[in-house]
């Protein structure tokens, strides 16, 4: 734990209270503190370096830049500081808006990627996404059973599904994607699919309505994934099920831009800790496929249930 006597130094700049408060929300990169704060790139770096050093932010490297996130490590003197900083810094509600609006910038981002690729996923490559890795999923399903299918992109995986289950509900923040989906449900006749519109963070399902929550190759778009799987627990019945099939946690940086991938998928390890987080017990998980070409993403699953 730092000194006090360095976090007091360190925290005595307004600016450093002001990045520590946006900090403590979500994770930032340089040019969107800058965008933010409107402050110079040096600035904002130094003010970094500093509250780095004195171990009260951390960060990780993601693509070609990094994001800070807050430390814990100030303790319960840092948390009052702050606490009292939200009220008499002037720049604190402006700072949270700003800062809403950069993160709607990234979500815009994403869904422009999908938007543009709305009708060609099934033809197209897309890392991760195999029959046998959907086949080991489906055959852990207890039919009938209603089913939400979260970040469903055009659908074709909840089409799988509504063969044997009561109802899907497919959701997913790209318009032009629920739109083909609906397009190609009714083209096959499917009337137990209903289409929503809506993020798989704040997701357009009542608390308790499905048996279970399937994420298909979509929780490492999630901006905050510990979030989404949150709101999957909100919206099964007790004991419900939830399946995550994602990458297994890789180096491939160009993914990011590739396939706007905000994480490089997860470990075995990482996914279970964030599922027993968000309400879950029972967690088994398990690599199931390999791709044979490079970069050879692997394919991970886990299976848990919604506590009681």
């Amino acid at each position: 734990m730092p000194s006090i006597i360095k976090t007091l130094k360190v925290v005595a700049d307004p600016n450093r209270l002001r990045i520590l408060l946006l900090l403590k929300g979500e994770e930032l990169s340089v040019a969107e503190l800058q965008e933010i704060l409107a402050m110079g790139q040096s600035t904002i770096s130094t003010h970094l370096s500093q509250l780095k050093q004195a171990g009260l932010v951390e960060d990780r490297r993601t693509g070609k830049s990094n994001l800070y996130h807050f430390a814990s490590a100030g303790g319960s003197l840092l948390e009052e500081i702050l606490a009292d900083a939200q009220k008499e810094i002037a720049e604190f509600a402006s700072d949270q808006a700003a800062m809403r609006r950069v993160l709607k910038k990234r979500q815009d981002k994403m869904r422009a990627f999908f938007d543009s690729v709305a009708g060609r996923l099934g033809k197209d490559y897309v890392p991760g996404k195999s029959w046998k890795s959907m086949a080991e999923a489906l055959l852990r399903l207890m039919p009938p059973l209603t089913i939400a299918d979260l970040g469903a992109g055009e659908g074709s995986f909840a089409l799988l599904l509504a063969a044997r289950a009561k109802k899907v509900i497919a959701v997913d923040s790209s318009a032009r994607m629920i739109e083909v989906g609906r397009e190609q449900a009714a083209r096959h006749g499917v009337k137990n699919v209903e289409y929503r519109l809506g993020d798989m963070e704040e997701v357009p399902i009542g608390a308790g309505e499905v048996d279970l929550v399937f994420f298909s190759q979509s929780l490492h778009h999630a901006l905050h994934p510990e979030r989404a799987l949150a709101e999957a627990a909100r919206i099964l019945v007790p004991d419900g099920r939830v399946v995550v099939l994602d990458l297994l946690k890789h180096r491939f940086e160009e993914a990011r831009e590739m396939y706007a991938d905000e994480w490089l998928g997860f470990s075995e390890a990482e996914l279970e800790t964030m599922l027993e987080n968000a309400g879950f017990a029972n967690v088994e998980t398990a690599v199931v496929d390999r791709d044979a070409e490079a970069p050879q993403f692997q394919t991970l699953l886990a299976i848990a249930n919604k506590k009681n």
